[in-house]
């Protein structure tokens, strides 16, 4: 048995005390994490960190809580100096004897990344230690430029990392060539390679921070990449890119021309729900930042829920009809209180407005008797309405549990089809605190290219606590309400999505954003953003 083999076998018998698990975070974008990855993350004591984006991803993922793992530096020392290779392993030795630790690496810890030395520390301090591949930013970040590094009739590839005593001649041929680092020697670089034999037009493309929202590539070639490369304010950490298979970027670019590619997308919404949506933004290259603008809270006076719940549960309803997510959670949780379930149902017709809110229902073991086929809202819910019927209907009572700024358009529509409604406020609607001064300050002067209004009081509260989005930024809302009500505060509705759903709203977004995008093309301008593009003032639509 080696001494590695030993050491392994001894730290694994005592795995109790201590491990470390050297974790790859891959390039930027944390949906490239390995599954392994997450999974020892939630699991670990303690998080040696190596650079400052990791704290935000890690907080993405973990819980940090007090019974949560305890984040640690590994980048910068106690004094505020980087940490040489043999301090951070030290670091990483001390809390590895005692506790179960990842150390998160940038990449993968095994491809040009300090992680062989400090595995070969863990083997001489008897720390047992595993190593989970990240995805390598020499191959993700091309590849999120739209550039394979092989094809069939390019096999071969070259991975550099660029310092002063680069023997270039000897990548004179065509393979292509990968280079980590050395964006400011690329003059030097490219003139190396031109004097080696490689010709003067061979294709040159440099990506920074790539697999994240901020990625930006140039093209050009080895007689222009170090002028282009200044115009394009390229500037690390960047990888280059050598040979035929750039030009291949022109018909394989798909993360860059996203329709939502690196807008900055306002997310007016409670932090409960603001996930999916957040989600479906992201997915079309965009950036959301939550906003809460709405606190969802308990009614001030409890006792009607709590008659209404009663006379549930004693057969006092034929009907009862949700509207929202918010009114299936009031009812479930007020049901928790008094030990019910889904079983209380029995007998009892459900409508629900929306198919949020069907799914909310159906997570309940419930299934909705009604659904509205054409629009998905109050409206819509009295246009499929049966009328009481005193044969059919051996209650003519509905009980319609629903925010406290609801309007009466429900109640007196379900009245002229001759049923009786039980309105209860099953929850309240409070306007949050403002966001902080600098993001009031990016609402009012344009830096978000768009925001998304799911609701009426989103958009009442959004002016309400942090002013009107300037005229530059896209405005997309959830149906005609809520286009009405942005109307009314002087904004112009851009997008409308065609039914009440968060995805479909952001699905909408992104069509306006692609045809922008087309239009822009089109005319023979650079694709920008809405926010690099502000009108002097922006048309009023008058409320319809």
């Amino acid at each position: 048995m080696t001494r590695a083999q030993s050491a392994q076998s001894n730290a694994t018998t005592t795995a109790t005390r201590g491990w470390v698990s050297f974790v790859g975070s891959g390039p930027g974008d944390p949906g490239l994490m390995t599954v392994r990855a997450v999974e020892l993350l939630r699991d670990a004591e303690v998080i040696v960190t190596e650079s400052p984006e990791h704290v935000d991803l890690v907080r993405a993922l973990v819980s940090l809580t007090e019974d949560g793992p305890m984040l640690v530096d590994g980048g910068f020392g106690e004094d505020g100096q980087p940490l040489t290779h043999a301090a951070r392993a030290k670091v990483v030795i001390k809390h590895g004897k005692k506790h179960r630790v990842v150390r998160l690496m940038t990449g993968d810890p095994f491809l040009y990344a300090s992680g062989p030395e400090e595995a070969q520390a863990c083997v001489k301090a008897g720390v047992g230690f595993d190593i989970v591949p990240g995805v390598s930013s020499f191959s993700a970040v091309p590849a999120y430029a739209g550039i394979p590094l092989t094809t069939k009739d390019h096999r071969e590839v070259a991975v550099v990392t660029c310092g002063p005593k680069i023997n270039w001649s000897q990548y004179a041929d065509d393979r292509t060539l990968v280079l980590l680092s050395g964006v400011g020697a690329i003059g030097e670089t490219a003139a190396a390679l031109i004097a080696a034999g490689r010709p003067s037009d061979t294709p040159v493309a440099m990506t920074r921070v790539g697999t994240t929202t901020e990625q930006a590539t140039v093209t050009s070639t080895l007689a222009n990449i170090a002028a282009d490369a200044r115009a394009a304010r390229i500037s690390p950490p960047a990888i280059t890119v050598i040979g035929k298979v750039v030009n291949l970027r022109e018909t394989l670019s798909w993360f860059e021309t996203k329709p939502l590619f690196g807008w900055r997308v306002l997310v007016p919404r409670t932090k409960e729900q603001a996930g999916s949506l957040s989600r479906r933004v992201r997915e079309y290259g965009a950036v959301p930042e939550e906003v809460p603008t709405i606190s969802v809270e308990p009614p001030r006076n409890p006792l009607q829920m709590d008659k209404a719940v009663r006379g549930l549960v004693e057969g006092r309803y034929e009907w009862i009809a949700f509207t929202s997510v918010n009114a299936v959670k009031a009812v479930r949780e007020k049901f928790e209180e008094y030990g019910l379930d889904a079983r209380a149902f029995s007998g009892l017709k459900i409508a629900a407005v929306g198919d949020k809110t069907a799914e909310a229902i159906a997570a309940w073991g419930l299934r909705a008797d009604l659904v509205p086929t054409g629009e998905q809202s109050a409206a819509g819910l009295l246009a499929d309405w049966p009328p009481y019927d005193d044969v059919l209907d051996p209650i003519n009572r509905v009980f319609l549990p629903r925010a406290d700024i609801a309007t009466e358009n429900l109640v007196a529509g379900l009245i002229d089809l001759g049923w009786e409604c039980d309105d209860v406020t099953a929850y309240r609607t409070v306007r949050a605190t403002p966001p902080p001064a600098e993001t009031r300050d990016a609402i009012k002067t344009g830096k978000f290219d768009a925001v998304v209004f799911t609701s009426s009081s989103t958009v009442r509260n959004l002016v309400g606590i942090a002013g009107k989005p300037h005229p530059s930024t896209i405005i997309a809302v959830i149906g005609p309400a809520t286009a009405k009500t942005a109307e009314e505060h002087g904004l112009r509705v851009d997008v409308l999505a065609s039914r009440p759903d968060v995805e479909v709203l952001v699905d909408a977004l992104a069509d306006f954003g692609a045809s922008r995008r087309v239009d822009l093309l089109e005319a023979g301008e650079p694709v920008t953003k809405p926010s690099e593009r502000k009108p002097a003032v922006r048309r009023k639509v008058r409320a319809k």
